[in-house]
């Protein structure tokens, strides 16, 4: 445990030495998430039945050029969607929540103003039922731990080190695990998620 304590101060104080002598820009974020399923297992979701949640992460800005960057992130992230019954009123989300590491191309168009796209791998942390009887545990198993995506956005990044991001996902992986016993009609359902997000830049 001692050593490993070292390490991580060692380790932080290497970062904030790197970080001192370059460019690199650190930051956080958070904001609100419509998640929904897409594909062709995805029929009878429709726009209304969006689950909103939200995203909270850290961020790390690598300057290539002065216009260009490279932007890993870690974010977790809330998906899945929303089961609307109409009858009653009363809804039951389906929750699948991420942590979710997509690494960014980001090209400055003017300043402040940037576009960005890239690839993005998630890990399932959590997946429940939560309605008006209360939250209920899914099996995990029944889904793949691992989510393949892609990312294209747009945001404004301000002199302060304040930006503002708008983000679309689209999962590449089927949601369910096709080796369990699930309902076929759900196999080829995708992960398709707007985010919105505030953050702040300390470089």
């Amino acid at each position: 445990m001692k050593k490993i304590f070292i390490a991580a101060i060692v380790l932080v104080a290497g970062s904030t030495s790197v970080m001192a002598q370059s460019n690199l820009a650190f930051g956080v974020k958070g904001g609100v998430n419509f998640s929904n399923f897409t594909g062709d297992g995805s029929d009878g979701f429709d726009d209304d039945s969006a689950r909103t949640s939200f995203n909270l992460g850290a961020v790390l800005e690598i300057p290539v050029t002065e216009k260009f960057a490279v932007q890993p992130e870690v974010v977790y992230s809330g998906q899945g969607f929303d089961l609307v019954q109409r009858d009653n009123d009363q809804d039951t989300e389906f929750q699948l929540n991420y942590i979710n590491v997509p690494v960014l191309a980001k090209l400055y168009l003017v300043q402040g103003l940037y576009v960005e796209a890239g690839p993005q791998i998630g890990f399932l942390v959590d997946s429940k039922l939560d309605g008006p009887n209360g939250s209920i545990d899914i099996d995990e198993d029944n889904f793949n731990d691992i989510d393949f995506a892609g990312a294209v956005g747009v945001g404004y990044k301000f002199d302060g080190g304040l930006f503002l991001n708008a983000r679309y996902t689209q999962g590449f992986s089927d949601v369910y695990d096709n080796g369990n016993n699930v309902d076929t009609d759900f196999l080829d359902a995708k992960n398709g998620v707007f985010s919105a997000s505030l953050g702040f830049s300390f470089n």
